[in-house]
């Protein structure tokens, strides 16, 4: 069956990989914005399914994996910084303290559609201004929400993290992925 991930992200490339399943890559056309009155959680989901359909409307008879993730600090969303400055602000605001990272994928053939959300909590251990710049410009996390890259050197400015699937704070919950593929006729082990 022809497999697709809604995601130009080389994190959820490199994670679905791992399921040994093959798949094509597609970039989704879709505006990550949060709209008046939603929350954090309910726009991730919303953005995964709509990268997901985005792609299956072009490809019909696929299954299209989307995927989106966002962090929620004090109930309003941190998105990826872009820029050292930013980083930066993101890891002092967030030093000494938990941060919710919402993770929904959303798996869509024509019109058939399986979901799933992950919340991870991260508690930041207090970061003094040096720790900061030092990971900033050590591992350069302009692309992650956040503003870190927990499978690498971010690892460590937490205290702890709390989490039903490991592979969601990367950017793709692989224990519902494969529940979802299973689901979907697909053979894993």
């Amino acid at each position: 069956m022809p497999l697709m991930l809604a995601s130009t992200s080389r994190y959820r490339r490199e994670l679905l990989e791992r399921l040994r399943v093959p798949f094509h890559i597609a970039r989704p056309e879709v505006d990550e914005v949060l709209l008046d009155g939603e929350s954090v959680p309910a726009m991730a989901g919303r953005l995964a399914r709509a990268k997901a359909g985005a792609i299956a409307h072009q490809h019909p008879g696929s299954w299209v994996i989307g995927a989106d993730q966002a962090a929620e600090l004090d109930g309003q969303p941190l998105g990826k910084p872009g820029q050292r400055e930013a980083a930066i602000a993101q890891l002092t605001a967030m030093s000494g303290r938990e941060v919710r990272f919402h993770t929904a994928v959303c798996l869509v053939r024509d019109e058939q559609v399986l979901q799933a959300q992950d919340v991870t909590t991260v508690r930041f251990r207090r970061l003094d201004s040096a720790e900061i710049e030092r990971y900033v410009d050590a591992e350069q996390p302009f692309d992650c929400a956040g503003s870190f890259k927990s499978e690498g050197f971010g690892i460590a400015l937490f205290d702890a993290i709390e989490s039903s699937d490991p592979t969601a704070l990367v950017g793709l919950p692989l224990i519902a992925v494969a529940r979802m593929l299973r689901e979907a006729g697909f053979e894993l082990p």
